[in-house]
């Protein structure tokens, strides 16, 4: 596990799903729902890091 990403997507949700995932659609959803609020911010990029560090893992 990363767990530079994991602090980050806490810390800055953006910034932690953009360290994942690059810039695309995930990046684009936190950012909109840590404008919403920022809880849900932090839920979709845990989510996300996480998700992505499994479909990693899986591929190896």
């Amino acid at each position: 596990m990363h767990a530079g990403r994991i602090v980050a997507a806490v810390l800055l949700p953006p910034l932690g799903t953009y360290l994942a995932c690059g810039p695309g659609r995930d990046f684009l959803i936190t950012c909109g729902l840590t404008v919403l609020g920022f809880l849900p911010g932090v839920a979709f990029a845990l989510w996300t890091v996480l998700r992505d560090e499994r479909r990693v893992a899986a591929a190896a």
